[in-house]
């Protein structure tokens, strides 16, 4: 695990703001370094041209994203959900960039401070999630070896606030809210909670946005595992689950957004694969050969993407398995569970 101080530093030079250590505002704001501390005497008048402005970028692509003040904080701990000798379970709410996000936070028994991990959920209808669906096995195992594991539910799910326009505005708010989830981690000042040690794990649709929070967030955590994730090319993601599907928000995404033909600068700015090369943490990729959600290839394709671009990645294929992974997940937890440690221990 690489020091705490040089994650945030590189946090803060990404994001304006050194969001792995303190909070930030909800609103934009040009990617530049950190303001100076201002002098004491009036410096000097000179004739150096002025450094050019920079354009706001547009808030529904990844530099948005880069460009915004993100904040996460006030976590707090609800209803207690469920008690096990190993960890306590409890629904948990915290703040991101102006909303509430509900979640669920499994807390080990014994002495902290424990290392942390942020799951990332995969697709589940909104209209029928409840608070910590979608990934029970990996909640379970995580708090039984030793890690807090906050699940975000996302903003629109459970008991979160709603965003009306995130869907059509390609779901990149679930980064936001993922972003939010580490720094209210970070934030809490829980004994049980060592922020100085982060990690995230996503799923399917969450891989996505882990991809997303790393090349927005270089060094907030200090590694990240995903599982079939889905492509790092938004307009994929569209084609093969929504537009075969006759979803409606397509067309509205379209009308908003123009398409790949008519506005190729847009689906490629928002697309985590084009800007790989911000990414500094190391990635655990799983994916099964057998997958029929999201193909194998769309895991390869990132992993060459990282590969090229000098980054520490690595995709580990399971013969015949499939989306959801049966009968080798086990064995894959133990690959991630051995990741973890090497990189949060």
């Amino acid at each position: 695990m690489r020091p705490r101080g040089a994650a945030c530093a590189a946090a803060g030079l990404s994001l304006v703001v050194a969001i792995g250590c303190t909070g930030g505002t909800d609103e934009a704001a040009p990617d530049a370094a950190p303001t100076a501390t201002r002098a004491t005497t009036t410096p000097p008048r000179t004739t150096a041209a002025p450094t050019p402005t920079r354009s706001p970028a547009d808030p529904v692509s990844i530099p948005g994203l880069i460009q915004r003040r993100h904040q996460g904080s006030d976590l707090r701990l609800r209803t207690v959900l469920a008690r096990t000798a190993a960890y306590t379970s409890y629904a948990v709410t915290y703040r991101a960039n102006g909303l509430t996000i509900s979640g669920l936070m499994n807390i080990p028994t014994g002495r902290g401070p424990f290392p942390a991990l942020v799951l990332a959920h995969g697709y589940i209808d909104p209209a029928v999630y409840t608070t910590g669906r979608g990934m029970p096995r990996e909640q379970d195992l995580l708090a039984r070896k030793g890690y807090v594991v906050l699940h975000t539910d996302y903003r629109n799910h459970a008991r979160s606030d709603d965003d009306p326009d995130n869907d059509v505005n390609l779901r990149l708010g679930y980064t936001e809210d993922v972003i939010g989830a580490v720094m209210a981690l970070r934030s809490s000042g829980r004994p049980e909670i060592d922020g100085e040690r982060i990690g995230l794990l996503g799923r399917s649709m969450g891989g996505g946005v882990v991809y997303n929070t790393l090349v927005v967030a270089p060094g907030l955590v200090d590694a990240a595992v995903v599982y079939a994730p889905v492509s790092s090319r938004p307009a994929e993601n569209i084609d093969h689950f929504q537009r075969r599907n006759g979803d409606p928000v397509v067309a509205e995404i379209e009308a908003e957004h123009g398409t790949p033909e008519e506005n190729p600068a847009f689906w490629r700015e928002v697309s985590p694969i084009t800007h790989v090369d911000r990414v500094t943490e190391p990635l655990l990729i799983h994916h099964g050969t057998a997958d029929d959600t999201c193909p194998l290839t769309w895991s390869k394709q990132t992993t060459a993407a990282f590969k090229a671009a000098g980054k520490d990645v690595r995709l580990v294929t399971y013969p015949g398995e499939g989306h959801t992974f049966g009968p080798q997940w086990r064995r894959s937890m133990d690959v991630t569970m051995a990741f973890f440690d090497r990189h949060l221990r």
